[in-house]
């Protein structure tokens, strides 16, 4: 390549004849054509030796030409592609498109002196090569004037890929130099090597113990990674926790068929996993630290580059795996206090500069406990200090066993602690364990002879919300400590103070709803269900209320919700079921008609495999008729799967009536609605408001009546408030209704007096 670059003077200037001779080829006489043939096909060979592709550009017809090697180092065959200028076009980047045709410009503008470019074109394949073109002007000499740029193509992809691959791998090394974190890392080294390889997926591992965590994997589903996260390391635990177990390398050609892979194989094949090579990931004294694996979505072997990298890779996490094992030693030596074994000052300041720098790097919140004892003086003056100190260690064990495995604890000096707590998704987290933290410090303590009921205060500060640097969050959560202690002791105190109010009040509604619900301090109210066109009220709904004497009336959305939190649903459910089926009874011994009595289930107890004995239970101890109970489920149930199908089955199969509840708010899968056996639509009151007044809800509402009517289920409109809204309903054929119209819910006695009236004769 480098003789015809140096001969190219000479080269240009035959060329240049050359060509403007082949341009005029009808005019020159038949002896000097062929003279000219040979001089292009000696060109021809010439580059053809230099493995390079020609390029012939006609700048007056836009004719261009391309060699067979120009063509099949894209892929092609000299037929499938036109020797037009649209050709080179179509193939080249359209990224690098501008930024050639402006060098081009430049070289025949003079404004250059040589033309030279790399851009990437696009194979035949689908994938881009990288292509070094270097060409030369030919001039017209009666004028002077450029009519041709002539020049060469040469794949230099290899290249580029090794020079991409080695920047990458100097900023993996500058990255450990510069201490950066080993989550970035790992993702940075998986990335360096599925570029390397298009289509591979990279994963690293960590072995603690004998448990596999996560340590990076930035191309993988988020589900397979949980999955794997914290398995145990074995001789049969795929391959990277065979090669853990094993301290080898393990090759696995088919994921789907090796005996490695027969207990975990379901998470990795739904997500194109096919096959997978693991390199164990060891220290500089040859201890398993961890695995680094490659997957691709078929199966297959590495071949001799991919073998080598694989090794090199483990070899690259095994130096960050190291340094991070060793930093650890060092941060346990160095920031470990020593009476109590928790954190240190230094390492909480290290730890909370840390997250505040991950926290807003990706979005994420946290909460900061600052944690006092209440009168702690008053134990070291008149106690000593040694039995201060022997306090302070058990709170210590008891703040850890307060904390959640994710939450960070320690002491900051004397009688101060501090927990870092994660992942927080609302005010509720931090608040949770406040409070556990208050419950478990308070235990009675004996030390000498004498018990102990320590206390302590607890002011809470949110990143970002509260203070998005170290020294703000300090000082907020500080004021809110120093809040708890003016509030009383033995507390804890948010920096909003509406804050605190609410968590406060969620936790009365926890700790009271349990002892409301054993001792049924609940009560029952009714809403009427009437018949549209005769006025009568053929049904009613059931909806649980509580009065408490401190909180007055709880709403049933917090006290409801707090019950399914709290694992109460199904004492509560089971209550409300009895009252119900036992009023129903009442009325009927009282010589009203029959009513249908709608009971409201939670969707978690809905497929609870004691909801059906349940409901046995209650029919044969109220002497209810199973035909005139009513459960409303919402429609996050309406589902095809088996198990919700045998639900709906048993259930009908004891005559109970099934409604599907607020429908049209949530997801219903029409293939399901299909299959269930249900009686009842209920039509959310949010439909219901607008349908008068906005002709698209109107056209839902009506949609959803003849849907449902052509399913074999009757239509019941909850939220009627109106006597226009009635009359809409009663015009698209909805046979029932009940809303504020008719009544509010009301008491059994209430209703007793509603019954046997037309409803409507009184609207």
């Amino acid at each position: 390549m480098n003789d015809i670059i140096k001969s190219k003077p000479q080269l240009c200037k035959e060329n240049q004849q050359l060509r403007v001779d082949m341009t005029n080829a009808n005019q020159l006489s038949e002896k000097r054509y062929v003279e000219l043939l040979k001089n292009e096909e000696r060109f021809s060979l010439a580059m053809r030796g230099a493995n390079d592709g020609i390029w012939d550009w006609n700048l007056e017809t836009d004719e261009t030409y391309y060699s067979p090697r120009w063509k099949s180092m894209l892929g092609y065959e000299v037929s499938e592609l036109d020797n037009i200028f649209n050709t080179w076009e179509s193939l080249v980047n359209i990224d690098d498109k501008e930024m050639v045709i402006e060098k081009v410009h430049e070289y025949l503008a003079g404004r250059a002196d040589s033309f030279e470019v790399e851009m990437r074109m696009q194979h035949k394949d689908g994938h881009d090569i990288f292509v070094l073109s270097r060409g030369f002007l030919v001039n017209r000499e009666s004028d002077g004037k450029p009519i041709r740029l002539v020049g060469t193509h040469v794949d230099i992809t290899q290249r580029k890929k090794a020079e991409s691959f080695n920047e990458k791998n100097a900023k993996i090394l500058e990255m450990i130099a510069l201490g950066e974190s080993a989550s970035d890392i790992y993702d940075a080294i998986a990335l360096m090597y599925e570029t390397r390889h298009p289509g591979m997926r990279c994963s690293m591992l960590e072995l603690h113990g004998n448990k596999l965590m996560h340590g990076g994997a930035p191309s993988l589903p988020k589900e397979y990674c949980d999955a794997v996260n914290g398995l145990e390391n074995g001789p049969c635990v795929g391959s990277c926790g065979t090669s853990t177990y094993t301290g080898k390398r393990v090759l696995v050609e088919n994921i789907e068929t090796d005996i490695k892979w027969a207990k975990i194989k379901q998470v990795a094949l739904p997500h194109g996993m096919r096959c997978c090579w693991s390199e164990p990931i060891k220290n500089s004294s040859g201890k398993v630290l961890g695995a680094f694996g490659m997957y691709y979505n078929h199966t297959a072997l590495p071949n001799e580059e991919e073998s080598n990298d694989l090794k090199s890779a483990a070899w690259l996490a095994g130096i960050i795996m190291e340094r991070e094992q060793d930093q650890k030693r060092i941060r346990q030596l160095a920031y470990t206090d020593e009476l109590t074994g928790l954190a240190s000052r230094a390492f909480f300041y290290l730890s909370l500069e840390k997250l505040i720098k991950i926290s807003e790097r990706h979005h994420r919140q946290f909460s900061l406990l600052y944690i006092d004892l209440d009168n702690f003086k008053d134990i070291n003056d008149s106690l000593g200090h040694d039995v201060g100190d022997l306090l302070l260690k058990e709170i210590a064990k008891r703040l850890l066993s307060a904390s959640r495995e994710v939450d960070f604890v320690s002491r900051l000096s004397g009688d101060e602690f501090s927990i870092i707590v994660e992942d927080v998704v609302d005010d509720y987290t931090a608040a949770n364990v406040a409070q556990r933290c208050l419950d478990a410090v308070s235990q009675p303590f004996e030390l000498l002879n004498r018990k102990l009921t320590p206390a302590c205060s607890i002011g809470i500060a949110h990143y970002p919300d509260d203070g998005d640097n170290l020294s703000t969050l300090l000082k907020v959560a500080d004021t809110s400590l120093y809040a708890a202690k003016e509030g009383g002791r033995n507390c804890y105190t948010f920096y909003k103070p509406e804050l605190s109010q609410k968590a406060e009040y969620r936790f009365q509604v926890e700790h009271s709803l349990r002892e409301a619900i054993e001792k049924q301090q609940l009560s029952l109210v009714y809403q009427p269900q009437v018949n549209i066109d005769s006025g009568e009220i053929i049904g009613v709904e059931a909806l649980s209320r509580w009065k408490h004497p401190q909180l007055g009336n709880v709403s049933p959305v917090d006290f409801i919700t707090t019950a399914e939190r709290i694992g109460m649903i199904k004492p509560l459910t089971e209550w409300v079921l009895k009252t119900a089926c036992s009023q129903a009874v009442a009325w009927k011994k009282a010589g009203f008609q029959p009513l249908q009595v709608a009971v409201n289930i939670s969707p978690s107890h809905f497929l609870d495999k004691d909801l059906i004995s349940l409901i046995k239970s209650v029919i044969d101890e109220t002497g209810m008729i199973s035909s005139e109970l009513e459960l409303e489920v919402t429609e996050n149930v309406v589902q095809t799967d088996p198990k919700n199908l045998s639900v709906f089955q048993d259930l009908k199969d004891l005559k109970i009536i099934l409604a599907i509840d607020d429908f049209g708010t949530g997801y219903s899968s029409f293939a399901s609605l299909k299959h269930l056996k249900v009686d009842y639509l209920k039509i959310d009151k949010h439909f219901i408001d607008d349908m008068v007044n906005d002709k698209k809800t109107q056209l839902l509402v009506s949609s959803m009546i003849e849907m449902g009517h052509n399913l074999g289920y009757e239509i019941v409109a909850e939220g009627v408030e109106t006597s226009e809204q009635l009359n809409l309903l009663k015009k698209l054929d909805c046979e029932t209704a009940q809303g504020y119209l008719f009544s509010k819910p009301v008491s059994a006695n209430e209703i007793s007096k509603m019954l046997n009236t037309d409803v409507l004769s009184v609207i």
